[in-house]
């Protein structure tokens, strides 16, 4: 890969669930844009090769991206990872809170309480803990602030049929955004959310053959490239902080969302 003409701002930036699909596509994304990136996840072996992926486009690849082996839903590991953020980098200026899981499309009364724990774990308390954490460096930090972009999701406006632990949790995370981004203000650390609908990872391909509709029926669903989520991310990212967008919503034109039901 050729290295862009311009010099690297060297930013520092945490991608949560880098490993693969949507956190691996904007991770890389930003290594491009002149960013040094951590990439977190709980596969090292699927961080080092989004890393790969991320080519070498400054010719320092090694000091611009670190991967760090991370599980969002316990406190010591977030706790942990941001630590190395400040041991390797100093500083922390953009946090994309990506990590998110769902749960089996299964009846609510079928849906066993440690599978709804788990995706509780990761899609809130992950994203709690990693915002927690984010918030302690950049207060700390010299100068001061920062941005963090949580993943949401249009299921935090108009659920799926069965998915009642993906919804709750996303509706959840818009909680999260809007209580920091006002408790932010004070300390210059700016607060949004990126709402993704139908982009085209491994966690959508069912999505090709058909999903279930409000309906009852079941529908393939358009998907847009991930080159428009990590394009989105970019221009929240690189906003000054005393400019936000406070919500987004990225999503594939024709998929069944704006009316669904």
């Amino acid at each position: 890969m050729t290295a862009p003409a311009r010099t690297p701002h060297n930013r520092t930036a945490v991608v949560t669930g880098a490993g693969s699909g949507i956190g691996a596509a904007c991770a890389q994304a930003l290594v491009a844009d002149g960013w040094r990136v951590v990439f977190a996840g709980r596969r090292p072996d699927a961080l080092h090769k989004a890393i790969t992926g991320a080519g070498d486009p400054w010719g320092d690849i090694g000091e611009r991206a670190l991967a760090v082996s991370t599980d969002v839903g316990k406190p010591d590991s977030v706790a942990a990872l941001f630590a190395t953020v400040k041991s390797r980098f100093g500083r922390l200026d953009l946090l994309f809170n990506n990590a998110g899981m769902g749960a089996p499309a299964v009846p609510i009364d079928e849906l066993p309480v440690d599978k709804w724990q788990q995706v509780v774990d990761t899609n809130l308390t992950g994203s709690f803990l990693c915002l927690q954490q984010a918030f302690k460096l950049m207060k700390a930090q010299q100068p001061k602030g920062g941005r963090i972009i949580n993943n949401g999701s249009i299921s935090a406006y108009a659920p799926r049929p069965m998915s009642i632990a993906y919804t709750a949790t996303k509706h959840a995370v818009s909680g999260l955004t809007r209580t920091a981004s006002l408790d932010g203000r004070a300390h210059d650390i700016a607060v949004g959310q990126l709402d993704i609908g139908n982009a085209a990872s491994e966690m959508t391909d069912r999505m090709v053959a058909g999903v279930p509709q409000a309906d009852g029926s079941m529908k393939p669903e358009p998907r847009m490239p991930l080159k428009s989520v990590s394009d989105a991310l970019l221009t929240m990212a690189n906003l000054p902080l005393d400019s936000n967008v406070l919500f987004m919503t990225v999503m594939a034109t024709k998929m069944p969302f704006v009316g669904r039901g």
